[in-house]
């Protein structure tokens, strides 16, 4: 595998390639969202999200799996396969979970002249808000013991294969009237079974053909013209890759986010994507590192690094403790976004930022336990799992 920065720069003269490549990823983008939004009808909706994630997120995988299969062999190659893996999840949960609720404010007041306060998340969504915090638990004991191992890795993918399993076990959602959908969901839903479940089908392979095929150009084109601009090696490996890389997830939360209807879609997609990344991405680096080094050699974690996981785990404990009231409000879209925000333009506040995200969550525990705010995901997903889950066992 070539080293990301000198392929961008080779193609430095190939940057034209972003005037189709753009379109592209845009189009295939809608595609995949199109056919998961069908496909919620036909199966769970966590479900198809999932599999949108992982369509969504291949470039991001091919982007992580370059940089862990240089590290043994290029001088800071664990310090940029972490910088790269927080840089993507802190993406997510502060500014693509705020621009998700600020598009729907958008809209919502662009349609109604009316403040919008928050995006109310459905009871099945309580499946993906515990799906977000489980991996944050044993990614605390990897940073105690400063290592990420093949071992680590077998246990990341157990919990993600488990919270597939319990998604594929909700029901579907009801449709009560197709004309209430946006084209072209209202006429996938209504075909025939055989030619409906070969459309979504096809929806999801060809969008995800298209994202793989137009990636690698997409992503190189652009950090060219990076590299051309002087950003520095570590922000872009952290910041400007993984942005570039989730660019897919993107469009399909933003036009998701459109309407107040399927806005909580959008950020389960977004959440799901985070879960995705926590579990199987995260697994796949120690492994491709280890086949590099060819040995079971693990991921030797610093300092540096593990306040960058810290940092990276407690932002995402954050953001579980403002879904788990199974809302998502502005002044938390507002607070995830203004921190992500400062770290980034200053990023010597790192280790502050820490005690922040550490004190509102102790806040927001506070909370619950005075019955201020109801963490009703926990309940929510007992019910679920009585009601529904189990009894598909």
């Amino acid at each position: 595998m070539k080293p990301l920065l000198s392929i961008a720069a080779k193609t430095a003269t190939g940057a034209w390639h972003s005037i189709w490549t753009f379109p592209a990823i845009l189009g295939s983008s809608m595609m995949i969202a199109w056919a998961a939004e069908s496909a919620q009808f036909f199966l769970s909706q966590g479900l198809s999200l999932a599999i949108l994630a992982w369509i969504q997120t291949l470039p991001e995988f091919a982007v992580e799996a370059v940089i862990a299969w240089q590290a043994p062999r290029i001088p800071h190659g664990i310090e940029l396969v972490s910088a790269n893996f927080t840089g993507s999840l802190r993406l997510l949960v502060g500014l693509g979970w705020p621009l998700i609720f600020f598009t729907a404010a958008f809209f919502y007041f662009k349609r109604y002249k009316k403040f919008f306060r928050e995006i109310k998340l459905e009871n099945e969504h309580s499946v993906e808000v515990m799906g977000l915090l489980v991996p944050q638990f044993y990614f605390v004991y990897i940073v105690a013991k400063g290592t990420l191992s093949v071992w680590d890795a077998i246990f990341l993918f157990m919990i993600y294969f488990l919270y597939i399993a319990i998604l594929n076990k909700i029901p579907p959602k009801e449709m009560h009237d197709p004309e209430e959908e946006e084209w072209p969901i209202r006429k996938i839903v209504v075909m025939p079974p055989k030619r409906r479940n070969f459309t979504i089908a096809a929806l999801f392979i060809v969008g995800a053909a298209i994202i793989l095929l137009t990636a690698e150009p997409f992503l190189h084109s652009l950090m060219a013209l990076a590299v051309a601009m002087g950003v520095s090696q570590y922000v872009f490996i952290q910041w400007l890759a993984p942005f570039l890389s989730e660019f897919p997830e993107k469009v399909s939360a933003f036009y998701w986010a459109r309407k107040v209807k399927t806005a909580p879609m959008s950020v389960m997609n977004m959440v799901s994507s985070n879960i995705n990344q926590w579990t199987m991405l995260a697994g796949m680096i120690p492994i491709v590192y280890a086949m590099s080094c060819g040995s079971l050699r693990p991921i030797v974690f610093d300092h540096h690094q593990k306040v960058e996981l810290v940092l990276t785990i407690l932002q995402s404990v954050l953001g579980f403790c403002f879904l788990v009231n199974m809302r998502f409000q502005w002044y938390e879209a507002a607070g995830l976004f203004v921190l992500w925000a400062y770290q980034f333009f200053v990023p010597s506040s790192r280790e502050e930022i820490i005690f922040v995200y550490a004190g509102w969550i102790v806040l927001e525990i506070f909370l619950w336990i005075f019955k201020i705010r109801k963490p009703r995901a926990f309940k929510k997903f007992a019910r679920l799992w009585k009601e529904k889950i189990s009894l598909t066992s």
